[in-house]
């Protein structure tokens, strides 16, 4: 069986690479024509070059294909005009729908984030969370994940079959970016003054590509399965990186008003007068202010999905990895 990945140079991409290798799949990443495959050369794949921003190569490059994962779904980066994210978000999740219905594709999976369940205020985050409409807040990352969930389980309805897969906050080798990652690197290389107090789930990249790879194989279409590891605190990952780097706990913490006031004069700042971009980005600020302790049960009864390691181990390999690849002086 032929598995298709989109953003297999990425760190959940390669380490659900790795999953479907060991369940003895052919695996094909597609990928952009800039790809740095220099960072998967640890895999054995067909390449297939596509965009996501492009309709035709995305039906090209899943065509043959059996199953089909998007773990390169839209994110905002650096500011621009809300209405300009969430046409980019909403073309790209077209196209990638576009992909899998004119393609043929047997199964597919759309990673998604736990932004877009709202907080659960009698408990823990679960699957069925929803916002009664399309959210008001102009924070980009809410909204664009907010749409494109909201587009995989109308199509799903529609007959294509569309998994949701969301992984909590991930950790693990392969973090070329680095995306989550970075707390790791920045708090060892000691350039955090401060934090902000939050709720978290996290898990381990390949426990969460193992989940993922159920979700695909398992999963009943239209329906979220919450991939997740443990749940903690930004206050005991931040202290379980500082012990293993061995660094001094980093003591100052910054209430979550001040977060936003800090990353918005930052992106104003960015928008004026270009430069570098936002050391706080809104995205970041929007992952702090809706987190939340998540309920993985779904995945375990349906998937049969467990994590394997500890949020410490995750951390551990993570920084041994970032360490070796120079990131952590």
């Amino acid at each position: 069986m032929k598995i298709g990945i989109i953003g297999g140079t990425g760190m959940l991409g390669h380490h659900l690479a790795i999953a479907a290798q060991l369940r003895q799949y052919e695996v094909v990443i597609i990928h952009r024509k800039d790809s740095n495959l220099s960072h998967i050369k640890d895999l054995k794949f067909e390449s297939r070059i596509a965009d996501l921003n492009d309709r035709g190569s995305m039906i090209r490059a899943m065509e043959g294909l059996d199953y089909v994962a998007n773990c390169a779904a839209y994110y905002p980066t650096v500011p621009k005009p809300l209405a300009q994210e969430i046409k980019t978000a909403r073309l790209q999740m077209q196209f990638f729908i576009d992909g899998v219905r004119e393609a043929k594709v047997s199964r597919a999976l759309y990673v998604g984030g736990s932004i877009v369940l709202p907080k659960n205020p009698n408990g823990l985050g679960h699957e069925s969370l929803d916002y009664p409409q399309e959210p008001e807040s102009t924070n980009a990352y809410l909204r664009v994940k907010w749409l494109m969930d909201y587009m995989a389980k109308i199509n799903a309805e529609d007959g294509l079959p569309l998994v949701i897969g969301i992984p909590s906050m991930t950790f693990g080798e392969y973090d070329y970016s680095p995306t989550t990652g970075r707390l790791i690197q920045d708090a060892a290389n000691e350039e955090i003054p401060a934090y902000v107090h939050g709720l978290r789930n996290a898990v381990y990249a390949g426990d969460a590509a193992r989940g993922l790879l159920l979700a695909l194989e398992k999963g009943r279409f239209g329906e979220r399965y919450l991939i997740t590891g443990e749940n903690t605190s930004i206050e005991e990952i931040i202290k379980m990186i500082c012990e293993i780097a061995q660094v001094p706990m980093i003591k100052k913490t910054i209430p979550l008003n001040m977060a936003k006031f800090i990353s918005k004069s930052q992106e104003i700042k960015y928008t004026l007068f270009r430069g570098s971009p936002p050391t706080l980005s809104s995205t970041a600020v929007a992952i702090l202010a809706y987190g939340q302790h998540l309920d993985g049960s779904k995945a375990k009864e349906e998937l049969g999905y467990e994590p394997d390691l500890t949020v410490k181990d995750a951390i551990e390999r993570a920084y041994n990895w970032f360490k070796k690849e120079g990131y952590i002086e």
